[in-house]
């Protein structure tokens, strides 16, 4: 299927309503029948040995898309989206997203009880959606797989904070987050 430009996704993303973002099944049929030239993201990639990066692309009061850059074996922590809805695609590469259910949260106290439950690939052909039934999940990018990957996310609304979740130690907590580049800028 040929590609659109990263601009064009934008503006199509702009042309949502309110309710389109709170059906996940739309924006998921957008991802899906409109992939992302990887070309045209060129210039919004910044990469880290170190940790994944977060690029903003484009931002408004009715969603965020970001370009998060993967070397092999990095991740992210297990986390959730702050009731937003959050989809995802990946132009370049492909990663892993594992899903978890939460048995238990208190988050007052830190403390929680979170189970894995299944696995998605996406690459090019399998954009993916959280479900907001079930939001929690961490994205990795396996060291089998042996090459970068770049993934593109579409938050329903823009957030600055979520929650991490440390399955072994039972603990989560709020976490503050921040973008790495800002429209093709590194941030200083």
């Amino acid at each position: 299927m040929p590609g659109i430009s990263i601009q064009e996704f934008a503006s199509r993303l702009r042309c949502c309503s309110a309710e389109d973002f709170h059906d996940v099944s739309k924006v998921h049929a957008l991802l899906r029948h409109s992939p992302v030239e990887p070309e045209s993201i060129q210039q919004y990639l910044l990469w880290d040995p170190q940790h994944y990066t977060r690029n903003l692309i484009e931002k408004t009061p009715l969603f965020e898309l970001l370009a998060i850059c993967w070397e092999v074996g990095q991740y992210s922590s297990i986390h959730n989206h702050m009731n937003q809805n959050c989809w995802m695609a990946a132009p370049i590469g492909k990663l892993l997203v594992q899903n978890y259910k939460v048995l238990q949260e208190n988050l007052g106290a830190g403390s929680c009880d979170i189970v894995p439950t299944n696995i998605v690939e996406m690459n090019p052909e399998n954009p993916a959606a959280v479900d907001p039934a079930d939001p929690v999940h961490m994205v990795y990018n396996p060291k089998e797989f042996g090459e970068r990957a770049v993934s593109l996310h579409v938050y329903s609304r823009p957030y600055d904070s979520c929650v991490v979740y440390s399955e072994e130690q039972h603990k989560c907590g709020t976490i503050k987050l921040s973008y790495t580049s800002e429209y093709g800028l590194a941030r200083q």
